[in-house]
């Protein structure tokens, strides 16, 4: 009989973890937790959330990684989580330009990698995924390795050319309803909240933590994004369409993603591996959603064994 591994109460922040603020560029307050450990460590480890995400999401990721020895770090993206709003609604997810959040990244990287021991690594998640992967492009960060769970490299587009639906959030926001919010509910457009829990992950447990956050941080839920945020996504994506973006980039990369996606293209994710000079791919199926780090403990588990594998290869204990 196989005896039942240990579980953590997701709903709390561990007592090993600090959690503080940072200022970015401008004074901008950005959110972080932090694992660290006093004594020599496997390496430092950067968490970057998706979109809508708050670090409370993947505290039992987080600490599993601090257990492996990693001195861990998650921030808050700038307009998310507890790093403030750039709306008068709150719930209305907004940035000015992507950019901006490469900036953040950069300068935050700079300081983090700094104060912290080696190997150093990414690991970033959806909307995450994507922003590590320009950084990368633009030398905004230099980690030895990355791993990306479903990263947001294209968009699901309902059938329709990305083209035709960047077209349509432009003229959204040219007249006038830039931050209005794109859709009503959930994590997609025509999608009702009853719904949003079998377009994220199979596993009932996991997806109640984060309605449980709601209620005991209620200042970090987040809705859906303004036309603006899906007009600059859409333009950050095609961004990384010209060529040399990615076929540059020499950081060894593991892009985790499953076909049953439905907010970003695996069909893209697949498309962007053969891009990368030295990029490895799992691809679930029908066993797994969006939120792979966060799924039942089967498509999990190989999920983070073969991450582990992959930074034992690309990141070796110093």
């Amino acid at each position: 009989m196989t005896a039942k591994k240990p579980t953590m109460n997701r709903r709390a922040v561990p007592t090993d973890a600090v959690e503080t603020m940072w200022a970015a560029e401008g004074g901008w307050p950005i959110r972080r937790i932090d694992w660290v450990r006093e004594r020599a460590s496997r390496g430092s480890m950067l968490f970057l959330p998706g979109r809508g995400d708050h670090y409370e999401k993947y505290l039992e990721t987080l600490q599993y990684y601090a257990d492996a020895g990693w001195n861990v770090t998650s921030i808050d993206w700038r307009g998310q989580g507890n790093s403030g709003r750039f709306l008068a609604d709150p719930q209305v997810g907004h940035i000015d330009d992507f950019t901006t959040w490469i900036a953040d990244l950069g300068h935050f990287w700079a300081t983090w990698k700094a104060s912290t021991p080696g190997p150093h690594v990414v690991l970033a998640h959806s909307m995450g995924g994507h922003l590590a992967m320009r950084a990368l492009a633009e030398g905004a960060i230099d980690p030895v390795a990355v791993a990306m769970s479903a990263p947001m490299l294209g968009i699901q587009t309902g059938g329709l050319p990305l083209g035709l639906n960047h077209a349509f959030a432009k003229l959204m926001c040219k007249t006038g309803r830039g931050e209005v919010a794109a859709w009503k509910v959930s994590e997609k457009p025509l999608s009702p909240m009853n719904m949003r829990a079998k377009i994220l992950t199979h596993d009932k447990d996991r997806y109640e933590d984060e309605l449980a956050w709601w209620t005991i941080r209620p200042e970090v839920k987040l809705g859906p994004p303004s036309w603006h945020w899906v007009e600059r996504a859409i333009a950050s994506i095609r961004f990384l369409d010209e060529p040399g973006m990615l076929e540059n980039i020499q950081t060894p990369i593991l892009l985790l993603a499953t076909t049953s996606d439905q907010l970003v293209s695996t069909p893209r994710i697949i498309n962007d591996s053969k891009r990368l000079p030295h990029a490895e791919t799992l691809i679930f199926g029908k066993e797994a959603a969006h939120e792979i780090l966060r799924e039942a403990d089967g498509v999990r588990d190989l999920c983070l064994d073969r991450i582990d594998r992959s930074l034992d290869k690309h990141a070796p204990n110093p």
